[in-house]
This record gives C-alpha cells, structure tokens and sequence, in this order.
C-alpha cells in the first residue's frame, strides 16, 4: 500500500511539473506574442501586467512580471484554500502555482509571433496550454486563481461550481479587454479560451461519471470504499441465481479517475470480486464533482 502511495505521489508530481510547463509554453510563446488573454485570473494578471509596463513603465526585460503577479494575487486565495478545504488540496495548490508562475516568468516571450496566422495561434496554443492545465488537474493539483474560490463555493453553496465561477472571470477580463483594446483581440482570445477548456475536458477525465457496480461475498469492501475514497455506497443483499449463495451487491458513482483505485481497494479484499463499470453516466442529486 505505502508502495503505490508512494509511486501515485510521484506521478502527481509529473504530472504537476510537465503540466505547469506545457500551459506557460504555450501561453509565453505563442499566445503573448500575439497580445491575446487569458480568462480567469490569469487574465487579471495579464491586464495588470499590461498597465504595469504600459502606464507605469516597469519592465524586466526578458522575464514576464505576469508570473509574478499571478502568484502574488494566489497568495491570500491559497490562505482560504489552507482555512476551507484542506491541507492536501493547500499542499498540492501551493506546488502547482508556484511552478505555474516560475515557469511564466522564466520562459521568454519572443519579440515576433512564432505562428503568424491568429486563428492557427489561438488553436495550437489553447491545445498545448488546455494540455498543460488538463495534466495539472489530472494529477490531482489546482491551478489556483478561480479553482480555490469555485471549490469553496460549491462547498458552502450546492448550486455553485468551478465552471461558474470561470464564467463570471471572463465576462469580466474580456469585458475590461473591450474596453482597452479592439475588437479582434477579444474575439481571438475567446476562440482561444474555448479551445483551452474543450481539451482540459478530454485530458481532465475526473469529468466523466463512471458508475460502479461490485459483487462480494467478503465483508468490509463497502466500508473500505466509504474511509479511502469519500464516496457514498449502496448495497443490497443477493442471491445468486446459479450458485443459490448469498452476495453483497454495491452501487457507487465516482469519476473515471478513481477507477483504478476502486478496483485496488475491491480487489484487496477480494480477489474474486465482480465488478461493472459504466462510463459516462448522467447524475443528477448529492454528487460531488473533484478538481
């Protein structure tokens, strides 16, 4: 068990570091370059920047000050990560965005766009960047910014979530975008922005539902599955048809990132447990949906 830990934090870790580069490489060379913007806060940070160096003509030549700032707006939001929902979700928050911000401010923003067409810019950055966050998420990390203030609201108010939260930062930065700049840059940056969130969709495969169903005549699977993973389990007593012995059927809902680690729990059990799995079910009620 200390084995997998062991070796599934590492991963995570990967997972943290290979995500965080590929989202600044994508946005550093190839969005920047071309003046487009980020959602969210992010974006906040890249309007600040542009103020920054515009109105009040700070510069650090080579090194990006929207890395810097972004990190300096997640330092009291990581403060209410830390108070609301946890010392791991803190921990895993703190690592991601630290890397996120150094790997923006070391990685150099060419002077001329690398891809010279806009509309072939907004999608090869928005893949490689939606890449980079999707791998963040999948390695159970938090971009910070938006994620920490859209986990504690859908903590403390069930009809809220991160996706909302991420709807309201846009409006907002792309609104302010408007105003300063024209047209084209707004439209670009929202193709961009779209194109970012459909592939954090297929890279982040927490999104898809996967319904479980275990067949055991072992006690305990349901209690195991409840202390380790957080999930809620229904359980029914069964009779088999053909052997006539009685069997514990369970019923649990999880995301498909949680598959393997039902079927290690199952299977420590019992070896000879049957398990189903349906993906891509729709539920509606008392879920909860993890970053």
């Amino acid at each position: 068990m200390e084995k997998e830990n062991k070796k599934r934090g590492m991963e995570q870790m990967l997972y943290t570091v290979l995500g965080g580069f590929l989202f600044a490489f994508g946005v550093n060379l190839i969005i920047m370059p071309m003046n487009l913007y980020n959602g969210g806060f992010m974006g906040v940070a890249q309007l600040l920047r542009t103020f920054v160096v515009s109105v009040l003509h700070i510069d650090l030549g080579s090194f990006d000050l929207a890395g810097i700032i972004y990190y300096m707006i997640n330092i009291p939001l990581m403060y209410l990560a830390w108070k609301n929902i946890g010392k791991g979700f803190f921990v895993r928050t703190i690592i991601s965005v630290t890397l996120q911000s150094v790997f923006l401010t070391l990685i150099p923003i060419p002077k001329e766009p690398l891809i010279s067409d806009m509309l072939t810019a907004c999608i090869i950055g928005g893949l490689i960047s939606g890449c980079g966050t999707g791998l963040l998420l999948r390695g159970g990390s938090s971009g910070g910014g938006q994620d920490i203030i859209g986990v504690i609201c859908a903590k403390k108010y069930p009809g809220f979530s991160v996706g909302k939260i991420g709807m309201l930062m846009n409006v907002g930065v792309y609104g302010i975008c408007l105003l300063m700049f024209d047209v084209e840059i707004v439209v670009y940056s929202l193709i961009y922005t779209t194109v970012l969130s459909l592939t954090i969709d297929r890279i982040h495969i927490q999104n898809i539902n996967t319904s479980v169903m275990i067949f055991t005549k072992q006690p305990g699977v349901a209690k195991a599955i409840m202390e380790e993973t957080g999930r809620g389990v229904t359980n029914w007593k069964g009779v088999g048809a053909y052997t006539n012995e009685n069997t514990e059927v369970l019923s649990v809902v999880i995301s498909k990132y949680e598959v393997n680690q039902i079927k290690r729990i199952v299977q420590r059990i019992d070896e000879n447990a049957f398990m189903i799995f349906n993906e891509g079910s729709y539920v509606i009620g008392n879920f909860e949906k993890r970053l």
